[in-house]
């Protein structure tokens, strides 16, 4: 049975906690820290458990907190390949202001990937066994990463006929769309140093995508455009979806709640339109809750029948 897998250079352990108010100089009471796994791959894995859908998570892991990272995923029931690094996986750190509804997050740097450890992680995705029929490359690449990494993976998913989804941004994005990928996720930002046309509108955006479209570098691309929703192209198909109209507690593991929600429906074999409303309606329900709690299957599904 084909199955999909997610890869993640910048994995995460994501720390929260509540205080009442946030004050100078004072020692503030915290609830109870909640631990979490985190890092975009990983968090598609976890949104895609939500939704039924198993996965196979590779991703670097050092340290004592990737001890704790490959622990929290355990407990979660996601399958993983972590590959061992010389460096610790770094912690990131979210507050939430009761007084004022706020929340801080503090975001640790980004661990540097040695160049043995990028060769470990291509080798183990080559040799995995049954090939995937998806994989999904998502968040940022770390300090040491090499630009060509994600083109070098594309490759092999042609050589294997796998599907490459990708949602990063930078030189190793505009690498991986020159090389080749069938699915594209980027934001406006993303989009408009790709193309060199300035987004700023839903007409920008639809000429952008339609361009790398035309050059024929990807079959589909996928435009986040936040609390309008998205907008969505491949060839002799283009559309506007807007978002759902929902109470946002935190941004927090949206977008990667909205790659889980194509993922599936993409892995389901919907069409085109519903596979993104089903990635809107997966992000949209990430919002809905407060920290770095993905979405909530039952949400997810109710809002995909209105969008419908």
């Amino acid at each position: 049975m084909k199955h999909i897998v997610t890869v993640t250079l910048s994995p995460v352990v994501d720390k929260s906690t509540k205080v009442d108010r946030i004050e100078p100089d004072q020692k503030l009471a915290c609830d109870e820290p909640l631990f979490e796994p985190g890092g975009g791959g990983i968090n598609v894995s976890r949104g895609l458990k939500r939704l039924n859908v198993n996965s196979i998570a590779v991703f670097p892991s050092g340290g004592l907190t990737g001890q704790l990272l490959q622990d929290l995923l355990k407990a979660e029931h996601i399958n993983q390949v972590p590959i061992l690094t010389e460096k610790m996986t770094r912690e990131n750190f979210i507050v939430v202001n009761r007084e004022v509804h706020e929340e801080y997050r503090f975001g640790m740097p980004a661990v540097e990937l040695l160049p043995k450890e990028e060769r470990e992680i291509l080798s183990t995705i080559k040799k995995l066994v049954p090939k995937p029929k998806f994989m999904v490359v998502s968040g940022s690449m770390p300090p040491g990463a090499s630009d060509d990494f994600i083109a070098k993976l594309a490759r092999v998913c042609k050589e294997d006929d796998i599907k490459l989804i990708v949602d990063t941004s930078g030189e190793a994005l505009a690498n991986a769309v020159n090389e080749g990928i069938y699915l594209l996720k980027p934001n406006q930002k993303e989009l408009s140093k790709l193309t060199g046309i300035e987004v700023k509108d839903k007409q920008s955006v639809e000429a952008a995508a339609q361009q790398i479209i035309d050059k024929g570098k990807c079959q589909v691309v996928v435009v986040s455009l936040g609390p309008d929703g998205a907008y969505v192209a491949s060839r002799g198909y283009s559309e506007h979806i807007p978002a759902p109209d929902v109470e946002k507690r935190s941004t927090v593991g949206a977008g990667d709640s909205m790659v889980a929600g194509m993922v599936y429906a993409l892995d389901k074999g919907w069409e085109l339109k519903d596979v993104v409303r089903m990635g809107i309606a997966c992000g949209s329900a990430a919002t809905m809750n407060a920290g770095p709690e993905l979405f909530r299957k039952a949400d997810a599904e109710s809002l995909f029948e209105k969008l419908k």
